[in-house]
């Protein structure tokens, strides 16, 4: 579901703030300038992209819930590009079936093609008419409207494409099973 601009929420809570490492530091003091979204694995056309490059391609707004599953919510404005966008710019192989989302901090998580996919998934470097502030996730989050909020990966690296989640990591397709959390977090 999609909301009106009166319904954005007027507080939005965060759990995490901004990773303090020196190599998140230095980019965001040079303001991304030199930050770079790398998407690889089972593509045609393995590539890397700019912020600048990023907020070229075709746009999409929405409004929409997020939802914790530690019990709190807001709502906000998103803009971004659709995933689904770079995806078909890098060729994304038949045989895939998950994207895998990498992170200036420890977290990583996945999805299957369909939540990929879908119109409403983003690359959202936009909250609320301003640029993504550092604790929501800049230069850039995954937004996942159809999912809970831990899906929506902040302070994005990297984009892999694979046909096997088990291959990554410890095998359960995000970091966070291994703390009591599902993989598949739908709403």
């Amino acid at each position: 579901r999609e909301f009106s601009p009166c319904e954005i929420s007027k507080s939005i809570p965060v759990t995490n703030g901004a990773p303090q490492t020196d190599h998140y530091q230095r980019h965001l003091a040079n303001k991304f300038r030199d930050w770079r979204l790398m998407v690889d694995g089972i593509v045609a056309r393995p590539s890397s992209f700019s912020l600048t490059e990023i907020q070229r391609m075709p746009a999409r707004t929405q409004i929409t819930h997020q939802a914790c599953e530690q019990g709190w919510s807001f709502i906000a404005q998103w803009s971004g590009v659709p995933l689904s966008y770079v995806l078909n710019r890098v060729g994304v192989s038949t045989r895939a079936k998950y994207v895998v989302f990498w992170s200036f901090d420890p977290r990583w998580d996945s999805l299957d093609l369909t939540d990929a996919f879908h119109p409403q998934t983003l690359l959202a470097y936009n909250m609320n008419g301003q640029d993504l502030p550092p604790d929501y996730g800049a230069p850039l989050r995954v937004r996942v409207p159809r999912q809970l909020g831990y899906k929506s990966v902040k302070f994005l690296t990297r984009i892999t494409v694979v046909e096997d989640i088990k291959k990554v990591g410890d095998g359960r397709g995000s970091a966070l099973p291994s703390h009591g959390f599902s993989w598949y977090a739908g709403i």
